[in-house]
């Protein structure tokens, strides 16, 4: 799989107090996903893989099929956003992985999704 498309990725994160329980070991966050074509063709979302770990080290692979149900086209200059959680045991954690994208050629690529962090507000501090 070449990369040589320029699909870059953007990540926002949230710490989520309402569903989240502490005192359970439950810490629900949200993350808001940009992705924006910068290439001159097409692309679309086909896969997607995460690797989620917390601060206890555990590990959890996630892969399948598109986000959030749907496997979006992305024309030249358009962006696609979208927002997903993931719960973990820990205050916090961090999420990286990787989009399969594929061309209206059918060429595949992969997008990768830098490391971003998940945390609780002030836990760093």
């Amino acid at each position: 799989m070449t990369s040589h498309f320029n699909v870059p990725v953007e990540v926002e994160t949230f710490y989520i107090a309402a569903q989240s329980d502490p005192s359970s070991d439950r810490y629900v966050f949200a993350y808001t996903i940009t992705i924006r074509n910068l290439s001159e063709e097409s692309v679309q979302l086909l896969r997607r893989y995460w690797l989620i770990s917390d601060a206890n080290g555990k590990q959890t692979e996630v892969e399948g099929d598109g986000v959030v149900g749907e496997q979006p086209n992305l024309a030249p200059g358009s962006s696609y956003r979208y927002t997903s959680g993931a719960v973990l045991e820990t205050p916090v954690g961090t999420m990286q992985g990787h989009y399969e994208m594929a061309t209206s050629q059918h060429e595949r690529f992969k997008t990768d999704i830098p490391l971003f962090r998940l945390s609780m507000p002030n836990i760093l501090n």
